[in-house]
């Protein structure tokens, strides 16, 4: 009997030192991954519908409402949840406006000016174009109102801008605009 108990021990003993062994291993080789900075416009997806920020990257047509986004800092506040509706103006719609003038607000010291104008392009909400109507008046970020009017079958927004397409995103939809609006002064 005396015999069978000190196996069982042995037996215990071993099995505990393999287990412990085997543990320090697995410990041993598993490495870390350092997790990125910043908030979720740097998380890496390449399956799931892209965002309104990303689609924006994407277009070649906006990489002046890229750069004035990045400049303004709203990278991250646009690839959040959402929904938003955003009304992205053109490369071509950045054009009319004075050089001097866009030259300026991509400066630190007009940053805030730059942040409300690009926050008169945003409302919160998915707003599809087919329901859009005359009239109706939309609650931007930056706190003024946007004024929807179809005229010849156009969407004009302000009577300044029109959408000439949409494209929806995980986030909310995108349209398109080939004007750029300026919040009314105060």
């Amino acid at each position: 009997m005396k015999v069978l108990s000190i196996t069982i021990l042995a037996a215990m003993f071993m099995f505990t030192a393999a287990c412990s062994s085997s543990e320090a291993d697995t410990s041993s080789s598993t490495t870390e991954t350092a997790a990125n900075a910043g908030g979720q416009e740097n998380v890496k997806d390449d399956d799931s519908q892209q965002d309104v920020v990303k689609v924006a990257v994407g277009s070649k047509d906006h990489t002046t409402l890229v750069a004035a986004l990045k400049q303004a800092d709203l990278v991250t506040s646009l690839s959040n949840a959402g929904p938003f509706t955003v009304f992205a103006p053109t490369n071509a719609a950045f054009d009319k406006v004075d050089k001097a003038t866009l030259t300026a607000l991509m400066t630190d010291e007009k940053k805030a000016d730059l942040q409300n104008i690009l926050q008169y392009h945003v409302t919160v909400s998915a707003l599809k174009a087919d329901y859009l109507q005359d009239g109706q008046v939309l609650g931007m970020v930056n706190g003024d109102n946007v004024t929807v009017s179809i005229k010849n079958g156009k969407i004009m927004l302000n009577n300044s801008a029109a959408i000439i397409a949409s494209v929806p995103a995980s986030n909310g939809i995108i349209h398109v605009i080939d004007g750029v609006l300026l919040p009314p002064s105060k």
